[in-house]
């Protein structure tokens, strides 16, 4: 199929002109919304995003073979993600499931290691531009329409150490600790004693320090270490943002290794993007270009890894749209602090940025993306039987997270 045949497919709805090489140009959708334009100026580029359009529309972003003419990149995405759903979204078959888990997903220690470190080691001064104060990079919970981020981690974060009804003296482990903002409030709050683990030795320095700085080094620790070779027992675990790092080959491994550190009467709690709509491919260019090894997981293909664990599955909650005004505010803050980040990097670097926080954004929006944290348990009676508790703010069995001015 030539790129005009796929295009006109493709876009149905908006108003997009796409100006081609030797001056040609294409006038898509039905009219309707703000006219953007787009040109793509040269041959070559031409013949790499017809090849491979999933991977090349980005790259040419990036590397300034696709240049915006008439209205921003968020319009163009937005524009993008609306009418995905006049495509068939290919579903992998046995073959390309072999492939994919074999090739990019498989995440045996040193490659876990090395992909964490693409991301996640990148200056905590750069991600300091566009995240709140405690450094949450990952889907906030906002409590009502127009709260802002501060506000919705904290209350994320709240959230979480109330589903795990921690008590003092508890032993707590954070698989993928970040930056230590969970483990830190949850040490200073709870009077827990929290073991943190990350790949990132930048997250892992970050987190020591702030640990220092706080006086909780004693009871908030921090370690370079996979979560495969954790020792336990612990009384809660929680791991937030990290499940989506671990690689489809390994759910079993992951969910027998916390129900192998989970005393019995523990409680768990995983928070990880999701697919609602089955399972798929992880996008092409965020693979290669964002997060390598990473897959964003169906529930089907979760939860019979959480079943053979004989793990109990306490409550499901499903966090639609929070993602996206978390990504929305993310995207806000990089656009204020461009100029300081280019210093940081380079052009490139923000147009690479630029492109996966619109992408990200509006996979929450138009693309079957979501949020889902699991309550997981070993006995069905070590939570309570509603959620109640949650919705009073006023979690049972533990001293909970209040705000810290």
């Amino acid at each position: 199929m030539s790129l005009s045949s796929y295009l006109h497919e493709t876009v149905r709805e908006g108003r997009l002109r796409v100006d081609l090489p030797g001056g040609r140009s294409l006038n898509l959708g039905d009219g309707s919304g703000p006219p953007l334009r787009v040109r793509i100026n040269s041959r070559r580029w031409l013949a790499r995003i017809a090849a491979d359009p999933d991977l090349r529309v980005g790259e040419a972003y990036m590397e300034g073979g696709l240049l915006l003419e008439e209205g921003g990149l968020y319009n163009l995405v937005d524009l993008i993600g609306r009418n995905a759903r006049y495509r068939r979204q290919p579903r992998p078959g046995p073959l390309a499931r072999w492939w994919l888990d074999r090739r990019l997903q498989a995440n045996a220690r040193r490659a876990a290691r090395r992909n964490v470190a693409h991301h996640y080691d990148l200056s905590v001064d750069f991600y300091r531009r566009f995240l709140d104060a405690d450094l949450q990079y990952s889907c906030a919970y906002f409590p009502r329409p127009g709260a802002n981020l501060e506000t919705a981690q904290w209350v994320k974060k709240k959230r979480l150490a109330d589903k795990l009804l921690i008590s003092p003296g508890q032993r707590v482990l954070d698989i993928g600790c970040g930056w230590g903002g969970l483990a830190l409030s949850i040490a200073q709050q709870t009077g827990a004693q929290v073991d943190g683990v990350t790949l990132s030795t930048e997250q892992l320095a970050t987190a020591r320090a702030r640990a220092e700085a706080a006086g909780l080094a004693e009871r908030a620790r921090f370690s370079l270490t996979d979560y495969r070779d954790v020792a336990g027992p612990y009384d809660r675990i929680v791991s937030v943002g990290m499940f989506e790092h671990v690689g489809r080959p390994n759910y079993q491994a992951y969910f027998d290794q916390v129900a192998r550190l989970l005393t019995d009467d523990g409680v768990a709690v995983v928070h990880s993007i999701g697919r609602s709509d089955g399972p798929g491919f992880t996008q092409a260019w965020v693979a290669k270009y964002i997060f390598p090894g990473g897959y964003i997981p169906a529930l089907s293909e979760v939860l019979p890894a959480v079943e053979r664990a004989g793990l109990v599955v306490c409550d499901i909650e499903i966090l639609r749209l929070h993602y996206a005004e978390t990504l929305r505010c993310w995207r806000e803050r990089f656009t204020a602090q461009r100029k300081e980040i280019a210093a940081l990097y380079d052009e490139r670097f923000c147009r690479m940025w630029e492109f996966y926080l619109c992408v990200s954004e509006i996979a929450f929006r138009h693309r079957d993306h979501m949020v889902f944290q699991l309550q997981l348990a070993k006995r069905v009676d070590a939570v309570p039987i509603t959620r109640d508790y949650l919705e009073r703010g006023e979690p049972v069995g533990a001293a909970g997270l209040r705000r810290v001015a």
